[in-house]
């Protein structure tokens, strides 16, 4: 019976994990900053100016949850957002974008460093949902990224950004599977979505839901 139990509030949890408060935990902006935790952690990784900021607070239905801009590279550390009630349920991290940025070169490689360690050392680290442009193809820096992760043994999985662009989106969709077949640790559905027309989030949020033990 403590068994069964057990399992009807895990699904509830998923069921109503956007429900959920969700708050800000803490900036991580080095090393020394991380602690380890056994709460179950998904990260969001993407090229500059992707649109992850705008993803993360449509998927959370938290307007203002991640600070969005038009300037590249204005996540400069790993942010760290908790969901739950009387105890965290799951937490997603808000990395720092890569390729193009306006900032020092010294600030970027610090971040990429933080980045990097954060990636290979997250024993807790369930997924990591890697943000690539619709509107362009998948380009050597995406690819570095995900060469990092197979390395890593990082599970990831593609989510496509600002699909309402997108004319043929079946095709792009079939393109994109076509490049990554090389890679090992990919997830292989990809996922479709815009924030700016609220398309593919419940996916988007299943998935991440799927993730809570």
């Amino acid at each position: 019976m403590e068994r069964i139990n057990k399992k009807n509030t895990t699904l509830k949890n998923k069921r109503n994990l956007f429900s959920n408060q969700c708050r800000f935990i803490k900036g991580v902006a080095s090393v020394e900053g991380l602690e380890n935790s056994i709460v179950p952690e998904v990260a969001f990784l993407g090229r500059s100016n992707v649109g992850k900021s705008s993803l993360l607070n449509a998927i959370t239905k938290r307007a203002k949850l991640a600070h969005t801009s038009k300037t590249p590279g204005r996540t400069q550390e790993l942010n760290f957002f908790s969901f739950g009630e009387e105890k965290p349920m799951l937490t997603i991290v808000d990395m720092p974008g890569y390729g193009f940025a306006k900032a020092s070169k010294s600030k970027i490689y610090e971040w990429t460093e933080l980045s990097k360690f954060y990636l290979s050392n997250r024993s807790n680290l369930r997924r990591v949902f890697l943000l690539i442009d619709s509107r362009h193809d998948i380009k050597v820096s995406d690819e570095e990224i995900m060469s990092m992760l197979d390395n890593c043994a990082v599970s990831y999985q593609i989510v496509l950004t600002k699909i309402d662009k997108i004319k043929d989106r079946d095709k792009k969709v079939l393109e994109i599977q076509d490049s990554i077949k090389k890679f090992i640790a990919v997830h292989p559905e990809i996922l479709s979505t815009s924030s700016h027309k609220d398309e593919g989030l419940g996916d988007l949020r299943n998935e991440i839901s799927a993730m809570v033990d």
